[in-house]
């Protein structure tokens, strides 16, 4: 099937997606569920020989962690599933509720945004989440994943589609795309596809804006950071920084830069480094840095970069306020954590990084979807418009407004015959 077919016809499954119940939609996401573990190793031998060839491609070795589709992962998105089960249908939610005028009423009701292509990194795991947050949100969605995961992709939407149908979701809600060219076909689409989410760099993400009219919810790099202000704890925070880097080096809410305030540093960077090097974190140092412990030199670069490896780049900043600045110069508007016992200073650092996720005493990794109780994540927003942070189902729905009368006409209105009352239900 032609890509602007496959369009055409999600955007006909996006019109009936509109009307299915709670119940069915739930019903679906539960025999999804048990068809994942049914069909556990078919997905699994599938994963394996995409593991097998990108080894032999010479695949990086974050991208080949990322595409790693093992029991333990099948498990974490069959969990997220059933999580998704338990949350609200943010389709048909009543926003506001106004009457007009007497017999005439006015209503905000959320409603799915349509047909969602999402091009995501090699993780197949997001090709569950990202399915069936759109089902569960009333969406159809074209999907693109790594050519790297292509057999484990392919499963995996032909596991979600069957197992669906069963549930009488309608045919070509879940689309899967498979070569670059694809992609750009998908992109000159504007009439049949509402959003695209690309998950990449920064560079990829301002190609797709670039070369497409439709809506882009932009999900770039993950530069994220953690400050430890003058009065941290220091045990704290070397376990906050190990987890933010380590628990998960290959994704976007890994720290890649540290902050550290000045009056902080020579109790902190040691002990640091100690427990950095128990992970075998390569560190690179300001200049200020390498004058207390042994490290690589940082660059005007390793500050812009997202490493998604075990590299670590370290800055001593004299304030706070150089803490947030430098934050806001280098960083992707991610995740930034503070470390601090200054309830004063944890304000103005949540006040001030301009961020999706700005935290105070706990790690980067928390910003996640399934971490937030959102069940899972199509992404995660570095966006100020629409959707910010990790997208999931709020963020896949938008709004009409329903105006419901008795034969109410504008010309009373004009005439001043009558006069609105505007009045909040």
């Amino acid at each position: 099937m032609d890509t602007r077919t496959m369009a055409i016809q999600a955007k006909k499954a996006s019109i009936l997606m509109q009307g299915v119940s709670t119940e069915s939609k739930n019903s679906a996401l539960k025999k999804i569920a048990d068809a994942l573990l049914a069909r556990k190793e078919e997905i699994l031998e599938a994963n394996r020989q995409d593991m097998e060839r990108s080894t032999a491609e010479n695949l990086a070795a974050p991208l080949l962690k990322r595409l790693k589709f093992d029991e333990q992962k099948l498990n974490g998105v069959v969990e997220g599933i059933h999580s998704l089960i338990g949350l609200e249908d943010p389709v048909g939610k009543t926003l506001l509720a106004r009457e007009l005028d007497d017999g005439l009423r006015l209503y905000r009701v959320s409603c799915p945004i349509g047909v969602i292509g999402i091009i995501f990194e090699s993780r197949p795991d997001a090709l569950v989440q990202i399915s069936t947050l759109c089902l569960k949100s009333g969406n159809a969605v074209l999907l693109k994943g790594g050519r790297e995961a292509s057999l484990t992709n392919r499963i995996l939407t032909q596991v979600i589609s069957e197992a669906s149908l069963e549930a009488g979701m309608p045919e070509n809600w879940i689309n899967l795309l498979e070569s670059r060219d694809e992609v750009n076909e998908m992109l000159a689409l504007d009439e049949y596809v509402d959003l695209i989410i690309p998950r990449g760099s920064n560079e990829f993400v301002r190609y797709i804006m670039d070369h497409s009219r439709i809506p882009v919810l932009g999900h770039a790099d993950g530069i994220c950071h953690v400050y430890i202000d003058k009065d941290a704890d220091v045990s704290r925070a070397v376990d906050i920084v190990v987890d933010s880097k380590t628990q998960y080096v290959a994704v976007c809410n890994a720290l890649e830069t540290l902050l550290v305030h000045k009056d902080a540093a020579e109790k902190v960077l040691p002990a640091l480094k100690e427990a950095l090097e128990t992970k075998s974190v390569e560190i690179r140092g300001c200049e200020r840095t390498r004058g207390i412990i042994s490290c690589k030199e940082a660059t005007e670069e390793d500050w812009k970069t997202e490493y998604l490896d075990y590299v670590l780049s370290i800055r001593i900043v004299d304030s706070l306020d150089e803490a947030i600045e430098h934050i806001n110069t280098y960083g992707s508007g991610h995740t930034d954590a503070i470390v601090s016992q200054s309830q004063e200073s944890i304000n103005r650092f949540l006040e001030y990084v301009d961020s999706g996720n700005v935290f105070a005493n706990c790690s980067t990794r928390f910003s996640d979807g399934f971490r937030y109780g959102f069940g899972a994540e199509v992404g995660i927003s570095t966006n100020k418009i629409h959707a910010r942070g990790p997208v999931g189902l709020d963020g896949l729905v938008t709004y009409k407004y329903k105006v419901i009368g008795d034969g109410h006409l504008v010309a009373d209105y004009a005439s001043g015959k009558r006069r609105f009352t505007h009045r909040d239900l």
